[in-house]
């Protein structure tokens, strides 16, 4: 969980614990394969997994698709440092936090 925690406040220094805990829970079993551990901002099909599963599925979100892609697309923009080893929790915390979707989890 530590790990977890560390990256995401490398973007957002007062990201709540009880938070990441929730998403690591939601992504459970993914989590401990390495390549479904990590998001791919090159890979369309993952960013549109993102986009259905996450943004629409878990948070419920109500815009549109050109809307959601571009909160994908920032938030691969942001990542960019991080080459291919964008942690999915910390992708999927920053796409919640741009969604304003933090206090639904």
């Amino acid at each position: 969980m530590s790990d977890y925690i560390e990256n995401v406040r490398k973007y957002r220094s007062n990201a709540s614990e009880e938070t990441v805990d929730k998403i690591v829970k939601h992504l459970g079993i993914a989590l401990r394969n390495r390549d479904s551990s990590l998001v791919s901002c090159s890979d369309k099909s993952e960013l549109e997994r993102v986009r259905e599963s996450w943004c629409k599925k878990k948070l419920a979100s109500d815009k549109s698709d050109a809307e959601l892609d571009e909160v994908i697309n920032e938030v691969c923009v942001q990542m960019a440092d991080e080459k291919s080893n964008k942690h999915r929790v910390t992708f999927y915390y920053l796409v919640a936090d741009k969604l304003d979707k933090l206090v639904t989890l």
